[in-house]
């Protein structure tokens, strides 16, 4: 088994996905987690890359937010589409951001993974708010590259 299999348990992984829905609820902004190995080139740059791969800038409102995660690497990133980006000011990432590296740190990954996912959907209910004819416009489920 790879690194990245051996990231999440089964479990872990469906408390994720249980986060993301749950943080879909009340927006109409697409999340989604994405693990790899690895990568040599920038974080921000290699799930920018991915976010295209992924097709998430194809959504209607252009607010989809990816979990980048390179896990031999350590390194992550947490990356809003362009119509987040025209309403939120420059630092609106930085606490979710920092609530994901404080858990990472103690290599407690699932758990800043979904503390994460869960702050971005609070904060993603201000600009976007969950209305009737919302729909789901990506999976829930975590990719791997």
């Amino acid at each position: 088994m790879s690194k990245v299999e051996d990231f999440l348990t089964a479990a872990q992984e469906q408390e994720i996905i249980d986060a993301i829905r749950t943080a879909e609820k009340d927006t109409s902004g697409e999340i989604r987690v994405h693990l790899e190995k690895c990568t040599e080139k920038d974080t921000l740059e290699r799930a920018k890359e991915v976010f295209y791969f992924l097709k998430m800038d194809e959504t209607k409102q252009h607010n989809g937010v990816l979990f980048y995660v390179a896990v031999e690497d350590k390194k992550f990133a947490v990356l809003g589409d362009v119509g987040i980006d025209k309403v939120v000011p420059d630092t609106f990432w930085d606490s979710v951001k920092d609530t994901v590296l404080e858990k990472f740190k103690n290599n407690h990954f699932a758990k800043g993974l979904k503390l994460g996912i869960l702050e971005a959907g609070t904060k993603l209910k201000q600009y976007f708010p969950y209305r009737h004819d919302d729909k789901n416009e990506l999976p829930d489920s975590i990719s791997l590259g």
